[in-house]
């Protein structure tokens, strides 16, 4: 057995996984970080305390579910958000010094990639779509702090990426969120924001706001707080906000796939778990390929597996 170790430590998730090099099994770990009721996300100083404290608790539960880590042979680690010059969160550093004292005490080596492109490889994996890996394809990192369509080229090893197209205001994942905190629900909001628009049988329609590829996201935020004022019933809001999120993705997948052709396409992050937006996308796009729920929110298990990629790719 060949055992490669993953950690992420990114907002809002604390999460460790192993990578099974010789059976491609992945056994997870997670804590998220928690949020006070009412409020929309965590200071980076409070995330950073969060993770410190929760870290080892989830390695140990890690540990226990795996029964030991007897042939653990490598070590991945996020250690920035994106592969972008600047691209810096402090509650990275929380794994990224676990990773290089666990690497420096067992003697075996550390990988580091960034947490965006963890999403991209565990969306691979748990879609079926590991082949990929050396391939050509447009991926989608929908969450509360990224909006963003990548051109990426993998290389077996990891993946050169391209960003094409964003948000140019609001993330989507914030517009969710805000809304969903509006309406008095919990933090993070995706899960029980579609719940609520479940209850809505009526049919809405919204033009994104587009320019190019890229998409404005804020008039949603601004809508759904119009009708919230208006006292329109809260499943309508929620349903309005996730299809207003949905259009606008469906708005860059078709102005991206007009400019660089046909290419397979790559939906992760959080935002991308929700049935309706999946259901939707697939329809209109065959092409289109989605995490599985437990691999979409934020996870460990892309980091491992692109690890195991780095290190011992031939």
């Amino acid at each position: 057995m060949s055992l490669i170790l993953g950690i992420d430590t990114s907002n809002y998730t604390t999460s460790a996984a192993l990578y099974d090099t010789q059976t491609s099994c992945i056994i997870q770990s997670k804590m998220l970080l928690p949020v006070k009721p009412g409020e929309k996300g965590v200071r980076q100083s409070d995330a950073v305390f969060h993770h410190t404290v929760q870290l080892p608790q989830v390695i140990s539960s890690l540990k226990e579910k795996a029964g030991g880590f007897a042939g653990l042979e490598g070590i991945g680690v996020s250690s920035r958000p994106r592969n972008a010059e600047g691209s810096y969160m402090p509650c990275f550093h929380v794994g990224l010094s676990t990773g290089r004292i666990l690497s420096g005490v067992m003697n075996i080596p550390l990988k580091e990639c960034s947490h965006q492109e963890g999403h991209i490889a565990a969306a691979l994996y748990s879609s079926g779509r590991p082949d990929l890996m050396e391939g050509r394809f447009i991926a989608f990192h929908v969450s509360g702090g990224t909006t963003e369509a990548l051109l990426v080229t993998g290389n077996g090893r990891g993946f050169e990426c391209e960003l094409i197209a964003s948000s140019l205001d609001l993330k989507a994942g914030q517009a969710i969120d805000r809304t969903a905190v509006m309406l008095g629900l919990p933090f993070p909001g995706g899960m029980h924001l579609e719940k609520l628009a479940g209850e809505c049988a009526d049919e809405i329609r919204y033009r994104p706001t587009m320019r190019g590829c890229d998409c404005s996201l804020s008039g949603i935020e601004n809508k759904c707080r119009r009708l919230n004022d208006d006292g329109v019933p809260h499943p309508y809001i929620a349903k309005f906000c996730l299809t207003a999120v949905m259009n606008s993705i469906l708005g860059m997948t078709g102005a991206i796939l007009e400019q660089y052709g046909e290419l397979p396409l790559l939906y992760a992050g959080g935002v991308m778990s929700n049935g309706m937006m999946q259901s939707e996308i697939a329809a209109r796009y065959p092409s289109a390929h989605f995490a599985a729920p437990e691999y979409s929110c934020d996870n460990a298990a892309g980091v491992a597996l692109l690890a195991a990629a780095g290190l011992f790719h031939h």
